[in-house]
């Protein structure tokens, strides 16, 4: 964060340095000596600016590799035009060095080779091969273009210019070649971009580097055509260039490693080859106007008009595949590709009140008894009049598709209300019951469809899909004919994925409730129990997602988290009171952790992380375990009980208990259910079944701890037993952290210190 702010402000110094060479300049303050003098002192920290945020972009783990490496690269040029400007700024204001080349002109020569090569080392889409040739076709046509301006302004010009030496000559060249290779590379890094936009850094730095360029081709023309001198107007592009150097630098360190597209138009990236062809032209017109328009002038005119029919035809032929690849061949609506790219645009739109974006996700219903029993040419003409009926449904603007099958899609937008979609969804189901005639057959369809409402402004476009298809599936399950609203309830994945980004995002806070001595009140150890605090539901109970957890195997780094935060809590208290060495932690453990070949390896390094001696800790195990253990499980079960670990087998009672099993495993504890507890102070059925089972307990050699103990009388009757410790809401109620450890302070601090007792 203080990365960022530092960039922020770096920008801003950078922008009010540019205002005010600027203002400078506009205004006309000062002689021409002064004007260089502060253009050329605005290039320093510019330059200085630019090179530090591309390190900084270079260095960043928030980068994906190829980028890092990408910015390496173009940090050491920045380095290297951090160094001219630098040694143009003393030699022109200090040293008076008129040689040529300068030091100065070497490092800017050096910018372009190793500009050009980070330019085509950024990140770009796998292609294929064919889309490669295209791609290197389409940038040698932006190339060739540049290199014709090039040469009519420059190259030619210094190949006849008098006064040079031969190395004077070679290097004057080399500059604007450099520069035909930064468009060349550029074009490049525009036309590959890895995703359907360019994304903010290239587009700048392809800002910066037409700048650069057009300032490079000024300068050179002006110096061959009377000489060129600080402070004039070439050196606004180069400043305005550096400034988007800046400016890219600190959007690339800003973008996410996986940015999401913005939007799917090419167009403006399409249009370079073209573009770079027009502008070849128009410069051949300029250079020949005064040849004779036989033959020379009807030759370069006819050249240019057929140039641009072929472009033209060549858009339409673009077009026409366009339409090809993105409409279904048999009900002419659009298919997968068109529909998964409107819906993305649509995902990406910001959500507005009474601007609702919804999908429809349409199935026939019998759809295959029909193929199977008239032919596919039966099935075709469903489709087809399917199709016609969506057309006649929807409204312009919206979009039906199909995507495979007898399942369609149909993209709304703009609609009033929610219950819009609804209306929609009747509309389109009266409509596919029309009957369809079929020789002398009539065929009778009708179709299920699922309503996703776009709610989510993060939700992707293959989100809103999955929920329009969980919907769908439950307006089959619910009897067919009919739509169904998308909720999350239908959808275990999406609950799912909000558990597991709990978890991620820190959301889940562990609750300890204690256990005490039942005789004296005082605490014996904490239970941790989980709460999820939900940003929108408020906190919520382990009944609200624990079986969800266990369901879809979430429980397993939930659990590993509540072990290290509980471990992490305790272990800070204990570290606070030298006297709280006895107190004790429990954590549970669900089927699915004692399940995992990692168990011991995980909790050993929860105990090393967070320092919490194994001796103290008890890991709490349901029956579901103990029922059927296998190998595997008892040997992971043992390797636990050998760390010294306590182990319990918790709400023991309310499952199919197998005895036999609590010799064969190595539990130290048993934990009685609460459905026990309940009753035993005036039912003596309750209060028999309660003491068979301390007794059973004892029988084994375990420690019996009793849980939702509510009342004084069952607490006494529990001590009748001869159970001795216990939890509940009688003495305590699960408590946050921060309660729970006053707790924990105000017992063992108010204890006397064993050393100063007498005797």
């Amino acid at each position: 964060m203080r990365t960022g702010r530092a960039g922020a402000l770096c920008v801003l110094v950078c922008a009010v340095l540019l205002l005010v060479q600027q203002v400078w300049f506009f205004g006309g303050w000062g002689d021409a000596e002064v004007r260089t003098l502060v253009t050329d002192a605005t290039y320093v920290p510019l330059a200085l600016a630019f090179t530090v945020l591309a390190a900084r972009v270079a260095g960043s783990r928030r980068q994906e590799p190829r980028t890092r490496r990408a910015w390496r690269v173009i940090t050491v040029a920045c380095v290297c035009q951090l160094a001219a400007h630098c040694a143009w700024f003393v030699q022109s204001h200090f040293l008076g060095t008129t040689a040529y080349p300068s030091a100065a002109d070497y490092c800017f020569l050096l910018f372009s080779p190793f500009m050009f090569a980070g330019l085509l080392m950024l990140p770009g889409q796998h292609r294929r091969r064919r889309d490669r040739q295209k791609l290197a076709l389409d940038a040698l046509i932006v190339g060739a273009g540049g290199f014709i301006a090039i040469w009519y302004l420059l190259l030619g010009p210094i190949l006849n210019a008098p006064g040079l030496t031969s190395w004077q000559r070679a290097f004057t060249a080399a500059l604007p070649v450099g520069d035909l290779l930064l468009v060349l590379a550029m074009s490049t890094a525009m036309l590959r971009r890895h995703q359907p936009e360019v994304p903010a850094p290239v587009r700048l730095l392809a800002g910066s580097i037409a700048l650069t360029v057009t300032a490079d081709v000024s300068y050179s023309w002006i110096q061959l055509n009377g000489g060129f001198t600080g402070g004039s107007w070439p050196d606004l592009l180069w400043l305005a260039g550096c400034f988007l150097l800046v400016l890219a630098a600190d959007q690339q360190y800003r973008q996410p490693r996986h940015p999401a597209p913005r939007r799917r138009d090419r167009s403006a990236v399409l249009v370079l080859p073209y573009a770079a062809s027009i502008a070849a032209y128009v410069l051949l017109a300029v250079q020949s106007a005064h040849l004779p328009i036989n033959p020379y002038g009807g030759m370069i005119l006819g050249s240019a008009v057929l140039t641009l029919l072929v472009m033209a035809r060549q858009s339409h032929a673009l077009r026409d595949n366009r339409e090809m690849a993105v409409t279904d061949g048999l009900t002419g609506l659009a298919n997968r590709i068109l529909v998964t790219e409107r819906l993305d645009q649509l995902a990406r739109q910001p959500i507005r009140p009474g601007q609702h974006t919804a999908i429809l996700l349409v199935d026939l219903d019998r759809f295959k008894p029909i193929n199977d029993t008239f032919g596919h040419e039966a099935g075709d003409a469903v489709l087809i009049a399917a199709a016609d009926s969506m057309r006649r449904v929807i409204r312009d603007g919206d979009l039906a598709g199909r995507l495979g099958g007898d399942e369609f899609a149909v993209l709304l937008q703009r609609l009033p209300t929610r219950e819009a979609a609804g209306a929609a969804a009747t509309r389109l189901l009266e409509a596919l019951r029309q009957p369809v005639i079929f020789g002398e057959h009539l065929l009778m369809v009708e179709a299920s469809i699922g309503v996703a409402i776009r709610d989510d402004r993060d939700a992707s476009g293959e989100t809103l899909l999955q929920q329009a298809d969980t919907a769908l599936y439950a307006a089959k399950r619910a009897g067919r004919g009919r739509f169904e609203y998308y909720s999350d309830v239908m959808d275990t994945k999406a609950r799912e994925a909000e558990l597991r980004r709990a978890v991620a995002d820190d959301e889940l806070v562990v609750f300890f409730q204690p256990a005490v001595d039942l005789a004296t009140g005082e605490l014996r150890g904490v239970e941790a129990l989980v709460r999820w605090n939900h940003p929108v539901r408020g906190l919520l109970g382990p009944g609200e997602f624990i079986d969800l957890a266990e369901e879809t195997g979430a429980v397993v780094p939930l659990g590993a988290w509540v072990l290290r935060a509980a471990c992490r809590e305790v272990a800070g208290w204990r570290a606070d009171l030298p006297d709280a060495d006895p107190l004790r932690l429990a954590v549970n453990l669900s089927p699915k952790q004692v399940a995992q070949a990692d168990l011991v390896r995980t909790v050993e390094s929860v105990l090393a992380e967070t320092g919490f001696p194994p001796a103290r800790l008890t890991l709490e195990i349901t029956e579901s375990v103990i029922l059927q253990p296998d190998p595997l499980t008892i040997g992971r079960l043992q390797d636990l009980r050998d760390f010294g670990i306590q182990l319990a087998v918790d709400d023991f009672g309310t499952g199919y208990s197998a005895l036999s099993y609590l010799r064969r495993l190595p539990v130290t504890v048993l934990k009685i259910d609460r459905s026990f507890v309940t009753g035993i102070a005036d039912d003596a059925e309750a209060r028999s079944v309660c003491e068979a089972v301390v007794h059973l307990g004892e029988a084994f050699k375990m420690h019996v701890v009793a849980e939702g103990i509510e009342t004084a009388d069952q607490a006494a009757a529990l001590i009748d037993m001869g159970c001795s410790i216990g939890q509940g809401f009688f003495f305590h109620r699960p408590l946050p952290p921060a309660e729970a450890g006053s707790l924990i302070r105000r017992q063992y601090l108010s204890r006397p210190d064993p050393s100063s007792r007498s005797g």
